[in-house]
């Protein structure tokens, strides 16, 4: 289960929303061992794609060096899909590559909902999880 605060979700909806019609992606990262995401940090889609996110190379160098200095791990990685579902793509699948990730998917879809939806993601597998929303960490 991902337990997020409605303050994450909200910013994490609303870069989804501000990017659209392209992708929008990013992570929010929390203390290693954790799993508690905290630090939202949107990123560039180097594809500028409405069907297609791609973290650009040296963007996400910074980011994960980032983390490593201040002890956290990407807790969550999340990306929106425009046109579909909030769920994962072959090409999302194959580039999954956090194992402990829980990966967000939202849809922009349509203008009046904006689904929030979780998945796990090891070798291939997807599990879809329950997503908690509370409003802090107790």
């Amino acid at each position: 289960m991902l337990t997020i605060s409605r303050e994450l979700v909200d910013k994490i909806v609303a870069h989804a929303r501000a990017d659209h019609p392209d992708e929008a992606c990013g992570v929010v990262a929390g203390p290693a061992g954790s799993d508690r995401p905290e630090r939202f940090v949107p990123m560039e889609n180097a594809e500028r794609s409405p069907t297609f996110y791609r973290f650009d190379s040296m963007e996400q160098f910074r980011v994960w060096r980032e983390m490593d200095d201040r002890d956290e791990v990407p807790v969550v990685i999340y990306h929106s899909h425009t046109a579909t579902e909030a769920y994962p793509s072959r090409t999302d699948i194959s580039y999954a590559s956090e194992p402990d990730a829980h990966y967000v998917l939202v849809s922009t879809a349509s203008e009046e909902d904006t689904p929030f939806r979780s998945y796990r993601i090891v070798d291939g597998a997807v599990t879809e999880e329950e997503v908690k929303i509370v409003e802090s960490y107790g």
